[in-house]
C-alpha cells in the first residue's frame, strides 16, 4: 500500500482507538510530509530503514540545527506509526526501535518571579485598548493564564460550561493526551472572569466558548492571544509566552507551599515526575530545604 494512504489509516486509528488528540494526529502527519520530503524515492512502507531514519535525524540535527527534545519527538512520532504497521503485519520490525533515543537537557524551566508577573497583569489591566470588551477579555486570559497554568489550546477550547464561579473551579476538557482536569479557581481570577462575563452579557455573545472574538458572535481565533501578548511585551519590557506563563505558575505555585502531588493534578501531569523539574526552580523551596541542615554550629 502506498505509504502516506498507510500512514492515513494509521493517524485514523490513533484518533479513534488511542484517544490521541486532533494537535497530534497533525505533527504525525508533519513529521511524515518532513521524512518523504528528504526521502522522495520511497513508496512502501518496507523501504523505511533504521540506516534511513538516522540519516534523516543526522541531517536535522546538523543542518536544521534539530534540538534533542524535537529530535526526541520526531523519532517517537515515526515509531509509533511503524509500531502501528508491525502490529497490522505491514512489517515485521520496527525500525526505531534500535536508534538510541538523545538525552535531553536537565535544564530549569524559564518562568517569570513572582514580581515579573505582578507587573505583567499590571500592564494588561491598564493598556490603552481602544474597546471596553477589549480590555475585559484581555485581563481574563492573562488571568487565566497566570492563575491556572493552563495550555494555550485548553484555553481556547474552553465552553461556558466548564467555567464554574459558584463552585469556584475550571474544567479542562480532552487537555493534553485526552485527559480531563479540574482546577480550583482563584479569588482574583473569580473576580477577573466576572467582569469580563458581564461585557460578555452587555454584547449579547451567545457562543457555547467562553472567550469569543470582538466583533463576532463565535470563538475567539488564535490570532487574539498572539497579538495580546505582543502587545504587552512592547509596552512592559517582559518577554513571555503561553507555556512560559504555565512554567511561572507551576513555580509560584511551589514557592507558595503548595504539594508536588496537587501541582501535578492542576497541571495535568501523567507523572509526578514530570512535575518535579519546577523544584529545581523554585528558590524558596531549596531554600526552606536547606534549613534543614543539622549541623548548627
Amino acid at each position: 500500500m502506498e505509504i502516506l494512504k498507510l500512514h492515513e489509516r494509521f493517524c485514523q486509528h490513533s484518533l479513534v482507538f488511542k484517544g490521541n488528540t486532533p494537535r497530534t494526529i497533525y505533527w504525525f502527519k508533519t513529521d511524515i510530509k518532513w521524512f518523504l520530503k528528504f526521502y522522495p524515492d520511497i513508496e512502501t512502507i518496507d523501504q523505511i530503514t533504521r540506516e534511513r531514519i538516522e540519516d534523516w535525524v543526522l541531517d536535522g540535527k546538523l543542518e536544521k540545527n534539530w534540538t534533542a527534545q524535537t529530535i526526541k519527538l520526531r523519532l517517537q512520532s515515526m515509531s509509533s506509526f511503524l509500531k502501528w504497521a508491525v502490529q497490522q503485519d505491514y512489517i515485521k520490525e520496527n525500525p526505531c526501535d534500535k536508534i538510541p533515543k538523545p538525552r535531553l537537557p536537565k535544564s530549569i524551566p524559564k518562568h517569570l518571579t513572582q514580581d515579573q508577573a505582578e507587573r505583567l497583569m499590571d500592564w494588561t489591566r491598564n493598556y490603552p485598548y481602544e474597546y471596553k470588551f477589549d480590555r475585559k477579555r484581555a485581563i481574563a486570559i492573562m488571568g487565566t493564564f497566570l492563575y491556572t497554568g493552563i495550555r494555550k489550546a485548553e484555553l481556547a477550547n474552553l465552553k461556558m460550561e466548564d467555567v464554574d464561579l459558584v463552585d469556584k473551579t475550571l474544567y479542562v476538557r480532552n487537555g493534553k493526551c485526552a485527559k480531563d482536569r479540574l482546577i480550583p479557581l482563584h479569588p482574583l481570577l473569580i473576580m477577573y472572569l466576572e467582569d469580563y462575563l458581564k461585557d460578555r452579557k452587555r454584547l449579547k455573545k451567545t457562543t457555547p466558548f467562553f472567550f469569543t472574538a470582538m466583533r463576532q458572535d463565535s470563538k475567539m481565533g488564535d490570532p487574539v492571544v498572539k497579538r495580546l501578548f505582543e502587545k504587552i511585551q512592547k509596552r512592559s519590557g517582559i518577554k513571555f509566552y503561553p507555556h512560559l506563563l504555565r512554567h511561572t505558575f507551576a513555580t509560584l505555585m511551589l514557592e507558595g507551599g503548595c504539594n508536588l502531588y496537587a501541582l501535578s493534578r492542576m497541571l495535568g501531569h501523567s507523572d509526578i515526575k514530570t512535575t518535579t523539574i519546577y523544584l529545581a526552580a523554585t528558590k524558596a523551596h531549596l531554600e526552606d530545604q536547606i534549613g534543614k541542615h543539622p549541623l548548627n554550629f
